[in-house]
């Protein structure tokens, strides 16, 4: 009981008294019906929306139809292949997984990856978004984002085949099938907002097509005002309770409501209102070294290319925001270019990752971060690092190419993060304090690459929805390269996506020039209040270009328990690594070897390899070598 009230205190302390009271009036107000009187099923039916109207006064948008400036039709193998599996009815779930999913109905409503069919005929806020017998509702949640249209629509404009009548039949098979207000597709704001936005990238560039008729426009326009109502009315649940990548999406669609639907009702209102919080959310959720408070480097990339559309369409429009944004922008691309490896465009595989790429416009891989910060380089800028495909979908025709200084080490104190970049050789580490919501246990997590080659990696999250012992490695010590002590985190997992005694004391920097040639990082963190407290400090030696780090872990405080340091590497290139450490006395450690999980992309696993030494000592010295391969030239 003791136990479960100091819980409760910290709960209350991390998350604050407005979140309580807001949380604890809408759970009541979901469950005596309040909720569903505020979200109903239908409107009365719009007037005075013409199709010839729009046709002739288009709001200003990226492009209007299928003319893309300074684009050059490009087929390639890759988008003919994601084509063919569309039109064959195999979608693409969190850029990696592939489903097969029925036409009509079914298709909307079920679950591919268990099967689960939701009652359409259920209000939305009848519909539970966490069910061992549904499965993870993400799976029923991606078609219905409509991402898949771009590659749909990019084939459309590099092979020149008309696919008007398919994108469209698509959109209308969603309205006729998911009645506004009602199923699983209402349940989350950000899913509606991302859905609004993909018709509005799929209607200018079929604003022509003959198969968008009068009937089907002001069916849309029906639909995308009851979505656009449904986002402003439950606004408060992302801006309050959820406040991350949620909350973004939804204000700035709400501001895009007013620059590209300002012939639908309220949207002036909305789209004020929408502004001013879309200011506020990137204020708060960006910190000032341009870290980002959900500590995830995809939900990161999430916020960039939402920040791509807000900044480009407020430009197009004669508009500006806050200074704060283009600063908070330019932090993150500064902070993202950072933690880039040079060799593959990819970055460390740290924090949640749920898969999302909202809006795919190359063929790169979803790991591969280059074109999504390019995007936003050439809005702010006016530059990129390579020629990319996807500034001209954003209305950019001309940029120019300039290459992005990464060598040094920099230090994000803010935020908690600390990297170091020696030509191709690349060491980053997360030592940081939480004033915002921690979603893993991976303080002092080490990750290293070299060549391109990601040789100690961070092992993903896999999914949010999946068995305990699943969620705990994933989102824990054990699937992270750092130190657990007594089989427990540094913080105390409750309930999806809680932790109790967050990490609220830490300090970290790097030492170059102490001594000649040579690169050092301490850190320190206040961890393991369930365990009556411990100091973990890791210090990381390394000489500068060489291939060798020494880390040395310090426990202060932790008694007799049992340490346990993990050490997660990359399979296809174990054999190039060598890892051996010691005890506190001196005394050599043997690891324990073990095939564990890791998870490139959102509902996947591969095997992994994992490294653990344990001590009833107060800490380890541990030396990894790295040798790389030998490659014969030609």
């Amino acid at each position: 009981m003791k136990a479960k009230i100091s819980q409760l205190f910290d709960f209350v302390s991390n998350m604050g008294w407005r979140y309580i009271l807001f949380r604890t009036g809408y759970t009541l107000g979901t469950r005596i019906g309040w909720l569903k009187r505020r979200f109903p099923p239908a409107f009365p039916t719009l007037e005075n929306i013409s199709l010839a109207y729009w046709r002739e006064e288009t709001p200003l948008f990226f492009f209007a139809g299928k003319t893309i400036p300074g684009l050059t039709p490009t087929p390639s193998d890759c988008l003919q292949q994601n084509f063919r599996e569309i039109r064959e009815g195999e979608f693409t779930f969190f850029s990696h997984l592939k489903y097969r999913v029925e036409e009509g109905a079914a298709g909307w409503h079920t679950n591919p990856d268990t099967g689960y069919k939701y009652d359409i005929t259920k209000h939305w806020t009848e519909i539970a978004d966490l069910s061992k017998e549904a499965g993870d509702i993400k799976f029923v949640w991606e078609k219905a984002r409509f991402s898949f249209l771009y590659d749909v629509i990019r084939y459309d404009y590099h092979y020149g085949e008309d696919c008007s009548a398919f994108v469209l039949g698509q959109i209308e098979s969603f309205i006729d099938h998911n009645p506004l207000n009602f199923g699983p597709h209402y349940k989350c704001s950000q899913e509606t907002s991302l859905r609004v936005m993909n018709w509005t990238f799929a209607l200018y560039y079929y604003r022509d097509s003959k198969w968008l008729t009068e009937e089907l426009f002001r069916k849309i326009m029906q639909s995308i005002y009851g979505q656009l109502h449904h986002v402003y009315q439950n606004i408060n649940f992302s801006r309050i309770t959820v406040r991350n990548n949620h909350a973004i999406t939804e204000t700035l669609m709400l501001y895009l409501s007013g620059l590209l639907f300002p012939f639908l009702p309220d949207t002036q209102k909305w789209s004020q209102n929408g502004k001013r919080w879309f200011e506020e959310e990137i204020a708060y959720q960006i910190y000032e070294d341009g870290t980002f408070l959900q500590f995830s480097m995809n939900y990161h990339r999430v916020v960039i290319q939402l920040l791509t559309w807000g900044l480009r369409l407020a430009e197009l429009h004669g508009q500006r925001f806050n200074p704060v944004v283009y600063e908070r922008a330019s932090q993150s691309l500064r902070f993202l270019d950072a933690c880039t490896d040079p060799v593959t465009g990819e970055l460390p595989n740290y924090g949640a990752n749920d898969g999302a790429l909202f809006f795919r416009m190359t063929d790169d891989d979803y790991r591969v971060y280059t074109s999504q910060l390019n995007d936003l380089r050439a809005v702010l800028q006016g530059k990129v690092t390579r020629a990319e495909e996807s500034v001209h979908w954003y209305g950019i025709a001309a940029v120019e190419t300039e290459a992005v200084y990464r060598e040094g080490i920099h230090s994000f104190t803010r935020g908690g993060y600390y990297v170091a970049q020696e030509d191709t050789i690349k060491t980053f580490i997360r030592c940081g304090a939480y004033q915002d919501r921690p979603s893993q246990s991976d303080n002092l997590h080490l990750d290293l690459w070299v060549d391109g080659i990601n040789y100690l990696w961070d092992t993903g999250s896999y999914k949010y929805n999946t068995e305990d012992h699943l969620l705990n490695y994933f989102n824990g010590v054990a699937g992270h390269n750092t130190v657990g002590v007594a089989g427990q985190d540094q913080m105390l997992k409750g309930r999806r996506f809680i932790w109790f005694y967050w990490v609220k004391k830490t300090r970290g920097r790097w030492e170059s020039g102490q001594l000649e040639n040579t690169l050092l990082f301490e850190g320190q963190i206040k961890a393991f209040r369930h365990l009556g407290g411990i100091t973990h400090k890791r210090t990381v030696f390394k000489p500068t270009q060489e291939l060798e780090w020494t880390v040395k872990d310090e426990l202060e405080g932790k008694g007799d328990k049992i340490a346990h340091q993990f050490w997660h590497i990359n399979p296809a290139v174990e054999h190039l690594v060598e890892i051996s450490s010691t005890d506190a006395y001196g005394q050599k450690l043997k690891p324990v070897r073990e095939i564990q999980s890791y998870s490139r992309y959102y509902g996947t696993r591969m095997d992994s390899i994992r490294l653990t030494f344990q001590t009833q000592t107060t800490g380890f010295k541990t030396v990894i070598k790295i040798t790389p391969p030998i490659i014969s030239k030609p």
